[in-house]
């Protein structure tokens, strides 16, 4: 008999774009209702690429919060061909920094500082595995002559196999993986390496961003695949297997920059992140695995302590605003306009 009502351990958001200044504060109280902590992204402009910066930055996240909330951001740094392995060891001794963040230069929103060439970045990579610092991994190739339907499964093959084999004992994160392959190569793998799933790639295949014309809202990147990769997602996220946790990978955009000649990527989700989530549980009877896919597998990756406090979802339609502020803006979120078949209750402490 399929729940109406689940109450579940309060989850952790692995990975999570806030932006900066106004549109931080437009959005950080969605997060705050739904997760105790979140990986905070570091591609801000300038991007995050100091322990100092990142400090600053986590005030600021702070300083927006509810005055009650007890959220807690955990800071990452981008990863430049600059960075030092210095700063890896003052990122290790921070109370503050959890992770390295790779985004292949130009791979999307704010990655211009990435790294072209993964060899430049070899000693640091050797420092985070000697401090045990996790590599957060945009993977994808750049490479104009590849499909971008294809550039995972190719940064697979030409990058993430060699940097295994190269760094064994290097703790790795594959973020919000899109297919079949990536599914494959983190169940193989050992325990050092995990992947995040985010709620759209396991509700929404391709054609979502064509259904009844060109839709901007449904583009993201990675790019949304065919329906036989979102199942194996589904699968891979319901299986109960450790390598994989919940990352929302929650991207707001100004609504005319999304609707425009060249529309940004990324969804927003935040506001309904946890009921997504269930709803893709819920569709192949899964729920029972929601739990420790949400609030245990993510927190034993990073070795940090599981969250006490629940949180509880009630099967009750509701209908998602057609936009929320965002700064002097607004941002449409994902299902604007339409329902979600689960509601957030109220959080009750342990």
């Amino acid at each position: 008999m399929t729940p109406n009502r689940l109450e579940i351990t309060r989850p952790d958001d692995w990975h999570l774009h806030l932006r900066d200044g106004a549109a931080l504060a437009s959005v950080i109280g969605h997060t705050a209702e739904r997760f105790a902590r979140a990986i905070v992204m570091p591609n801000l402009k300038p991007p995050v690429t100091t322990v100092v910066q990142a400090e600053d930055y986590r005030r600021r996240i702070m300083a927006c919060l509810p005055k009650d909330s007890r959220f807690q951001p955990l800071m990452t740094l981008y990863l430049t061909e600059s960075m030092s392995v210095e700063e890896i060891a003052r990122a290790k001794a921070s109370d503050n920094v959890f992770a390295v963040k790779y985004y292949p230069a130009g791979a999307t929103t704010n990655s211009d500082s990435g790294v072209r060439d993964l060899s430049h970045v070899y000693p640091v990579l050797e420092a985070m595995e000697k401090h045990e610092l996790p590599l957060l991994l945009h993977g994808e190739v750049t490479d104009s002559a590849i499909d971008i339907f294809d550039r995972e499964r190719v940064f697979i093959e030409r990058h993430l196999m060699p940097l295994r084999e190269r760094f064994p004992a290097l703790r790795m994160v594959l973020e919000h993986i899109t297919t079949r392959d990536a599914v494959e190569f983190v169940t193989a793998a050992p325990a050092n390496v995990a992947a995040t799933l985010t709620a759209h790639h396991l509700l929404l295949n391709r054609n979502a961003i064509f259904a009844g014309g060109i839709n901007p809202h449904h583009y993201c990147l990675p790019i949304l695949k065919r329906e036989t990769h979102r199942l194996a997602l589904l699968q891979a996220a319901t299986s109960g297997d450790t390598h994989f946790f919940l990352g929302t990978d929650s991207a707001p955009h100004a609504r005319e920059a999304k609707e425009s000649s060249c529309g940004c990527a990324g969804l927003y989700t935040s506001h309904a992140a946890l009921e997504l989530y269930a709803e893709a549980f819920d569709q192949v009877g899964r729920l029972d695995q929601l739990e420790a896919f949400a609030s245990f597998h993510g927190p034993d990756f990073y070795r940090l302590p599981r969250n006490t406090d629940r949180i509880t979802l009630d099967r009750k339609p509701w209908m998602v605003p057609d936009e929320y502020p965002l700064a002097a803006s607004t941002c449409r979120p994902m299902r604007a306009g339409e329902s979600v078949a689960w509601s957030m209750l109220e959080a009750r402490a342990s």
